[in-house]
């Protein structure tokens, strides 16, 4: 028993990686569930049994179902800024679009499907709180994807003029969401397809010139 004044201990790197691993356990889990069942049909045992886990323990970890879902739209702000990382690193925007979207066809459940950025959505408009959640984690991926517009080539960036950037991340977002629609309502899209389809227009969008 900590006395006043003492630093409580902190958890090993060796127990923080193990919470870590738990919790990614529970989030995946959680995924498969929200997309099987839908939110409000999910239930934490459907989640403990598809974790493999007692319910008791993902308390330990998440209060409830809600502050799985808030937790599942923070990994989710954290894939799509490390695709849009990619994206910067890549010669080939199209190529690594179309491997966002091949993804959402296989319907990872490890990952963001597209089905469960849809349910997210839907959520939203239901849910003050996840609604707050998902308009603050869309607020920081498109000023991600507005620097990116903005800086010049030799920052890294596409130097696009400043007076166009707002419109043009409008547009990717756009395509790339509707993309993920396309995967659902589309199934027999190939990958193929969807890279022809990029290669005619996304050139225009990411060049400095109008």
């Amino acid at each position: 028993m900590s006395t006043p004044g003492t630093p409580t201990a902190k958890p090993s790197a060796k127990a923080a990686a193990r919470a870590q691993a738990q919790r990614e356990r529970i989030l995946v889990a959680a995924q498969q569930c929200f997309v099987v069942h839908g939110f409000h049909a999910a239930s934490m045992a459907n989640i403990a049994e598809t974790a493999g886990m007692s319910a008791g323990l993902i308390y330990r970890y998440f209060k409830g179902k809600n502050d799985i879902i808030l937790a599942i739209i923070e990994r989710q702000l954290e894939e799509a800024r490390a695709d849009v990382a990619k994206l910067h690193s890549s010669s080939d925007l199209v190529g690594g679009i179309a491997e966002v979207f091949q993804q959402w066809q296989a319907n990872d459940p490890s990952i963001t499907s597209a089905a469960l950025f849809l349910e997210l959505t839907a959520e939203a408009t239901r849910d003050p709180e996840i609604a707050a959640a998902t308009h603050a984690s869309d607020k920081v991926f498109r000023a991600d994807l507005a620097s990116w517009f903005a800086r010049s080539a030799a920052e890294g960036g596409l130097g696009v003029p400043k007076e166009q950037v707002a419109t043009r991340v409008l547009i990717l977002q756009s395509l790339i969401e509707g993309l993920a629609m396309r995967a659902i309502s589309q199934p027999d899209l190939t990958v193929e397809q969807v890279k022809d389809a990029l290669s005619q227009f996304l050139p225009s969008l990411l060049t400095a010139q109008a």
